[in-house]
């Protein structure tokens, strides 16, 4: 070996990876993920369940030197939170106008809403006999399911309407359309105050003959159409405006105090 030369094998020095940092970041967003679904999933917990769960968590992120919030810096919850969504007026009434047309199938009755609130339209035909305000039994087994599903809250107003064809009424008890509708009308309050318990001071009565019609009086059946009751349950705005408020007896009123007839009618003075 002597003169000869030794060569040695020249070894590549080792590559650099530039791109270490992806590790740890990888590794920071995967326990903020967690972190935070955690957070979501116990959002309907109480303050309670939240010390505990921040607690665990701390204990284990602190080998990792992560620091999470302690349970005081997290916000109290609204005490709302845990109730049922309140619902709106518009949603209560289609909520209860559906619960009606439910319970009355099968009926002679439709169940509408309008501007003044849900009107419950029982049909002359099954309820009344021809130029009579007697209830018929069918006509009263309506009348007490709609009670029984109205309840007894006793914020909800009840305005009983009468309604009549424009065939004019000849002979017989009444002497117009007018007196046959308010006639009904009281009909149907009587019952539902005396048979089903109403407190009367929910209840108004109205007649309106044949000039509120729901369509043209050209048919027969048209005509059956229009001879009807209708049962207002009056929404806050209605009831507001048209109905009026109770007043305590000797109350002190701007308006002349009602007189009383012989009869035992009222008229306002």
């Amino acid at each position: 070996m002597t003169g000869r030369r030794v060569r040695r094998r020249r070894h590549a020095a080792p590559a650099v990876s530039h791109e270490r940092w992806l590790v740890s970041y990888a590794d920071f967003i995967t326990l903020l993920f967690a972190f935070f679904t955690t957070m979501y999933a116990i959002s309907t917990v109480d303050a309670r369940k939240l010390s505990s769960m921040v607690d665990s968590m701390q204990v284990a992120f602190d080998s990792r030197g992560i620091a999470i919030p302690a349970p005081d810096s997290v916000p109290p919850r609204k005490a709302t939170d845990d109730r049922v969504p309140t619902l709106s007026d518009e949603q209560r009434e289609r909520a209860l106008a559906q619960q009606l047309r439910e319970r009355l199938q099968g009926s002679s009755v439709d169940v509408t809403i309008d501007h003044r609130g849900i009107v419950v339209s029982i049909n002359e035909a099954g309820s009344f006999s021809t130029g009579s305000a007697d209830l018929s039994p069918v006509a009263r087994e309506v009348l007490g399911q709609l009670a029984t599903t109205l309840g007894r809250d006793a914020q909800m107003k009840l305005r009983v309407e009468g309604h009549t064809d424009d065939v004019p009424i000849q002979g017989g008890r009444y002497g117009s359309n007018w007196d046959l509708s308010t006639a009904r009308a009281t009909s149907v309050v009587s019952y539902l105050v005396e048979q089903v318990g109403i407190a009367p001071q929910r209840l108004s009565a109205a007649g309106y003959g044949e000039f509120h019609p729901r369509v043209d009086n050209r048919t027969a059946a048209d005509r059956a159409r229009n001879r009807r009751v209708d049962i207002v349950i009056l929404n806050d705005a209605t009831a507001a405006s048209e109905e009026p408020r109770l007043r305590r007896p000797g109350a002190g009123s701007s308006e002349s105090a009602p007189s009383t007839l012989p009869s035992g009618r009222v008229f306002a003075g």
